[in-house]
């Protein structure tokens, strides 16, 4: 019964909600946070509150003062002028920019004078395949220490330093050469200088010195009396083609004539190629004059020689002639051979009485 009774005392109680007890038991410091709380964010903090929080104070640091050694402010600012109006002197466009310093001239363009050659720069080539190169003339003609000048015909792309090489050799070497023939050399012919190709025109191979500007092929050099000294003419003496020889290949790392191929025949070519160990190659060979061929028909006889003389034939002779027949013609000799038969005797023909023995012979052969 007491159980029962306690029980019911029990069931009417008032309950307390679970949410209540639990805010009944939180700590005094709760409230605190209370405020940031997302269902009371939008509220007011209390005054009391707010000055119960102290806010630090930044402490913002002060310029130092300017040294009196430094420089005066005024000296930075632009001029009042050059502030109004722009460098170029239009204020609705931008300046434009510097243009690009022009290249200084090399030592060879410096020393490559009128007193010694004419021969303008020209710009650079930048071909296809490594063609072209820098620091290019136009060689027109080389001035002789005397101040004639031997024109270069066509005149010749080159660089400077071939250019160079070119003009001295013919200064130094072939003018003192023709003045021992007797004159002076006025023109130079050039076959062939710059021209963007492989080694002897063929397609495909090794880029040809002639393409990087760095070769020329000379064909003959020709005098002011009119002669014409072509350097691979075999009636050219032999002698003059060596020493022209002997001072090319002193100039030049490349000399290239008959000889070394069948594509400088006529030409002798010439270059500064740069190879290992200052390599050099000199292949000219200088051949002998041709033979003298004797004349294909016989001269004339002259109008002063003496008559031929006909040697009278022997009595043997005659008779062989007469024998074979050569001295008669062959028409006459056809009727003179019947006219011979017909005068034979009659002993020469066959008998009739001879003619039945053969007959029976003959059938004695068919049985």
């Amino acid at each position: 019964m007491v159980t029962v009774a306690v029980a019911a005392i029990l069931i009417g109680m008032p309950v307390e909600p679970a949410w209540a007890a639990k805010r009944s038991r939180a700590a005094p410091w709760a409230d605190l946070f209370r405020d940031i709380s997302p269902r009371e964010r939008g509220a007011p903090r209390p005054a009391a509150r707010r000055a119960a929080i102290p806010l630090p104070k930044a402490a913002v640091p002060l310029p130092k003062p300017r040294p009196s050694e430094a420089p005066s402010a005024e000296r930075d600012k632009p001029d009042k002028k050059q502030q109004a109006s722009p460098p170029n002197g239009k204020p609705d466009q931008q300046a434009a920019p510097e243009p690009s310093p022009t290249p200084q001239p090399s030592a060879c363009r410096l020393a490559l004078t009128d007193q010694v050659a004419i021969a303008p720069s020209i710009p650079d080539i930048k071909g296809a395949g490594g063609c072209g190169g820098e620091d290019l003339v136009r060689l027109e003609a080389i001035v002789l220490p005397d101040k004639r000048r031997v024109s270069v015909k066509p005149a010749a792309i080159l660089r400077c330093p071939m250019a160079t090489a070119l003009a001295d050799w013919i200064r130094n070497d072939i003018a003192p050469l023709a003045i021992s023939l007797g004159s002076t050399i006025s023109d130079l012919d050039n076959f062939n200088s710059y021209e963007c190709r492989g080694r002897n025109r063929i397609v495909g191979a090794v880029l040809s010195e002639h393409g990087r500007a760095n070769a020329v092929d000379v064909r003959a050099f020709k005098l002011a009396n009119g002669r014409s000294i072509s350097l691979t003419d075999r009636t050219v003496p032999r002698q003059l083609r060596e020493t022209v020889l002997h001072s090319a290949c002193t100039r030049f790392s490349t000399v290239l004539g008959p000889g070394s191929d069948w594509y400088h025949e006529d030409h002798i070519h010439l270059d500064l190629m740069e190879r290992r160990n200052n390599y050099r190659i000199c292949q000219w060979d200088v051949w002998d004059p041709l033979p003298q061929k004797a004349p294909l028909l016989p001269a004339e006889r002259p109008d002063e020689a003496p008559p031929r003389e006909v040697a009278a034939k022997p009595d043997g002779a005659k008779s062989d002639a007469a024998k074979s027949g050569a001295a008669k013609p062959g028409a006459a000799a056809e009727p003179e051979a019947k006219k011979s038969n017909a005068e034979k005797p009659d002993e020469a023909a066959p008998s009739r009485q001879e003619k039945p023995a053969t007959k029976k012979r003959r059938k004695n052969r068919r049985s």
